[in-house]
């Protein structure tokens, strides 16, 4: 059975059970985006967490493109995909299930000792431990231990042992406590620290203190979202998005804190710091408002 045929076969399988997938490429990511999408251009998926107008047939945006049906995995459009698949991924969070990635046998030590058994998934370096119920995803919450659940995606391993239960409070706390700690291993950065927004430094604009510090903070938590995987494509629409606001002011908008706390929240999430100054410039640019 050659590797497009088995996918496939996989994918269709757990599509019929409920479970949203995609094919992953042989290095174990989602293809990538296609032309009109690449960096998030076109507005993004309507399942993603920012609505957009992207009705491409393609299985574009990551776990996002992940899909129950079965006309939509063996298009010819998919076909590509599957032809240069090495794996199948499949969206958690959207299955209602969470899966906790365990990388090393140090990580699989702890689950043991921490957490209550449930279905279990033998990985490369550790394994899978699947709950019942979504919650947020996120990396690093501890050494060697990745949530993965809502706008995430995992690699299908296989069925695994044991009986799935319920999503427990002691893997909740694990995001709980890591959204009320500093992050571990931060990205080095010359960013400067968040700066508070004021009338002062946007003399010309025609908006209020209120409503751009409003849109700021939500295209803040929309960046901080993306831990894994889009946050640079996610700043470049943010950023655009920001910038359509001042298209028509009177001006000067000196918006430059505002693009300051874009690159570092960005930076936060792990895009590169000259990616994301790159990303910012390109969504103001784009607009034409002033920096």
């Amino acid at each position: 059975m050659s590797a497009y045929v088995g996918c496939l076969h996989i994918a269709l399988d757990l599509a019929a059970r409920g479970v949203p997938v995609l094919p992953l490429s042989r290095d174990k990511r989602p293809v990538a985006n296609c032309r009109a999408c690449r960096e998030n251009a076109c507005g993004g998926r309507p399942v993603m967490k920012t609505p957009g107008p992207c009705r491409c047939v393609r299985p574009c945006h990551g776990w996002a493109a992940a899909t129950t049906d079965p006309e939509t995995l063996t298009s010819g459009a998919w076909a590509w995909a599957w032809r240069q698949a090495g794996s199948v991924g499949y969206h958690p969070g959207a299955a209602g299930l969470t899966v906790v990635d365990l990388d090393s046998s140090e990580a699989v030590a702890w689950a043991h000792s921490a957490l209550p058994a449930t279905r279990a998934v033998s990985s490369t370096r550790g394994q899978h431990w699947i709950y019942l119920g979504a919650m947020a995803s996120h990396n690093a919450v501890r050494p060697g231990v990745d949530l993965k659940s809502s706008m995430a995606y995992a690699r299908w391993l296989g069925p695994g042992t044991g009986t799935m239960v319920r999503l427990p409070d002691a893997v909740r706390a694990l995001l709980a406590r890591e959204e009320t700690t500093p992050a571990r291993g931060r990205v080095v950065s010359s960013v400067p620290g968040p700066t508070t927004f004021n009338r002062d430094v946007a003399g010309g604009c025609r908006h209020n203190e209120t409503f751009i510090s409003e849109g700021l903070a939500r295209g803040l938590a929309l960046i901080a979202a993306k831990r894994e995987s889009g946050a640079g494509g996610q700043t470049f629409g943010v950023a655009r998005f920001l910038a359509a606001q001042h298209a028509h002011c009177p001006g000067p908008c000196v918006l430059g804190p505002v693009r300051e706390q874009l690159v570092a929240a960005a930076v936060a999430v792990g895009v590169p710091e000259r990616y994301a100054e790159r990303a910012v410039a390109r969504g103001f640019a784009d607009v034409g408002a002033a920096a």
